[in-house]
């Protein structure tokens, strides 16, 4: 069974495969397999075109592996009715549209920063599961449907990370 550590290794290299296959100008000078998931964020451009090329199937499984959401969550998050991404789990060829894609990115970076805040998998769910009252009584995984939702849900584990409490 592989760690936690060597999950994200796997999801980085994931990444970096992915990244590699993209056309050099999306990916300017820098190798891709030097990017870091920080370094990739912090990247718009690079995410921008990420998204509008879309999320293959097999980084979509990647990446579901590291994070703390169930199938349930991610039918939710996506709009998709859990029989079709088990269809799609099926397909090794299936690409997600750009709105399901940039979701997926959303949801990869509040896992990527929420894995950096907390000490592991099992907290970070914890934590996204438990009404806060910075959030106004507020689940974060509640808020994570939409964008803003997920724009507070980061100021809000940044702000954890810095030791500042509500």
């Amino acid at each position: 069974m592989l760690t936690g550590d060597d999950k994200t290794m796997v999801v980085e290299e994931a990444m970096a495969e992915y990244i590699v296959g993209l056309p050099k100008y999306f990916v300017k000078d820098r190798m891709p397999r030097e990017l870091s998931g920080r370094d990739f964020f912090s990247d718009k451009m690079l995410l921008v075109n990420v998204i509008r090329r879309g999320i293959p199937q097999a980084l979509f499984m990647s990446l579901k592996d590291i994070t703390p959401f169930s199938d349930q969550d991610w039918s939710d998050f996506l709009d998709i009715s859990l029989k079709s991404l088990q269809r799609y789990k099926a397909d090794t060829e299936h690409v997600f549209k750009t709105i399901h894609s940039e979701k997926i990115i959303e949801l990869a970076e509040v896992t990527s920063v929420g894995m950096d805040v907390f000490d592991s998998k099992d907290q970070f769910a914890t934590w996204l599961a438990t009404p806060s009252h910075a959030l106004g009584g507020m689940k974060p995984l509640e808020l994570l449907r939409d964008s803003y939702g997920k724009e507070i849900v980061l100021s809000e584990l940044h702000r954890i990370d810095q030791g500042v409490f509500v």
